[in-house]
């Protein structure tokens, strides 16, 4: 197939994340930069967010937690949510206005394994790194009768890449500057965050996960108070912190590993929320007490990211790892040359509790914590929007993931394409 040549188009983001709560839809028109294709023009038209139903919800997080199921299953559940997500672009193009030309689909990640690994009895450069994201993209192709770009993360993964994280490139296009340097953070189930040197080029983007956003919170609520999330960060507000459990926490393996990193419910699902609680309550902790360290431990774990990480990638003057117990108030926390706007994205932002913490730990290094909204982007939308952006690229023939963010050894283009 000719690459067809770069223009405008109205292409909907399609978004499920690691917390399996639903799909968010953005429309975007998209048109190309007058540079090139790093300056691709995004503007956002409108978002909406579709819950997912009950039983669909309970059957992904069963099989993202990886429970054994029939391959019967699968499959099924895989045209099931091909047919949410054509539901939902129909009703966000109607509710908008729009014909949609392309659709980016991200999917529903049951399984994302970036680590290398012996695979029947074989070990090459690509055994053991799988990702998997299902909800069949022919569905919607179908129904809208428009291209479906789908399936993004394998391209990465098999260029040596983590797969992950694949928002930056939308960092980029929308949030750089020549006069401040921007980290934005997002925290949805995953927390990750991409660092933009102020006037940087797309080989100074650092990008990572810096470990469980909404993800054990919500885990803690489930199993202490039956409840999906934490409403407001009300419970966790009621709580006291076990900081000897959050300090044991962060010296695990992920935690101080540099990036390139990604992770997942393989690393922070079910098993190791019953182990955080467990933790918790051998520290005397009740229900509370127990949500409120695991708001305590997604807020510590991005204030470390960023001073043991980012400070340096964007010229400042860091202080020693967190693993060393320096106090943050020992340094100004001045950047160097240009000031530091640290941004936060997804659901995470509507935790009162976490947003507190993030402004507290951020407040001793100097850095300015904002919510992305102030950048015009709504803070569920952005991943969404990143979507919508990647499958344009694609569609175009140019590559989407940032080498520098996932450890690729080189630029690729991501995904497959399915024709309406």
């Amino acid at each position: 197939m000719a690459t067809p040549k770069a223009k405008a188009l109205i292409v909907a983001g399609v978004m499920s994340g690691t917390s399996a709560d639903g799909v968010d839809v953005a429309l975007c028109r998209i048109a190309p930069g007058r540079l090139a294709w790093d300056s691709a023009r995004v503007k956002l038209i409108g978002t909406v967010g579709f819950p997912y139903p009950k039983a669909v919800r309970a059957e992904v997080l069963r099989v993202m937690e990886g429970e054994a199921a029939p391959a019967a299953e699968l499959s099924r559940l895989n045209w099931r949510l091909g047919g949410i997500y054509a539901d939902a672009v129909e009703r966000a193009a109607k509710k908008f206005g729009f014909e949609v030309g392309l659709v980016g689909l991200h999917g529903q990640t049951v399984h994302h394994e970036a680590a290398g690994a012996r695979v029947l009895g074989a070990r090459v450069r690509s055994a053991g790194r799988s990702t998997w994201q299902i909800g069949e993209a022919a569905v919607v192709a179908e129904r809208l009768r428009c291209p479906v770009v789908s399936d993004f993360r394998p391209a990465d993964l098999a260029a040596g890449g983590q797969g992950a994280p694949l928002v930056p490139m939308l960092d980029f296009c929308l949030f750089r500057s020549a006069r401040v340097s921007r980290v934005l953070q997002n925290l949805g189930g995953i927390g990750n965050l991409t660092a933009l040197p102020a006037g940087c080029g797309v080989d100074g983007v650092m990008a990572f996960d810096t470990g469980p956003g909404n993800m054990v919170i919500d885990g803690c609520m489930a199993a202490l108070y039956g409840k999906k999330f934490d409403r407001g960060g009300a419970v966790a507000r009621r709580g006291r912190v076990l900081g000897e459990v959050v300090a044991r926490v962060s010296r695990e393996a992920y935690f101080p590993a540099p990036p390139p990193k990604s992770c997942g419910r393989e690393e922070f699902g079910a098993a190791f929320v019953a182990r955080f609680i467990a933790m918790c309550r051998d520290a005397g902790g009740a229900d509370a007490d127990v949500v409120a360290t695991a708001t305590a431990l997604t807020a510590e774990s991005v204030v470390a990211a960023y001073r043991d990480f980012v400070w340096a990638h964007l010229a400042h003057a860091a202080p020693g790892p967190i693993s060393q117990n320096r106090d943050p108030s020992a340094s100004s926390g001045k950047a160097v040359g240009h000031p530091v706007e640290f941004c936060v994205a997804g659901g995470g932002v509507k935790n009162r509790a976490l947003m507190g913490m993030l402004r507290e730990g951020f407040e001793a290094l100097g850095v300015r914590v904002r919510e992305i909204e102030e950048l015009g982007v709504p803070a569920q939308a952005k991943e969404a929007v990143a979507f919508a952006l990647l499958a344009w690229l694609t569609w175009h023939g140019l590559a989407g993931n940032v080498p520098a963010a996932t450890g690729a050894a080189r630029a690729v283009v991501l995904g497959k394409v399915s024709f309406g």
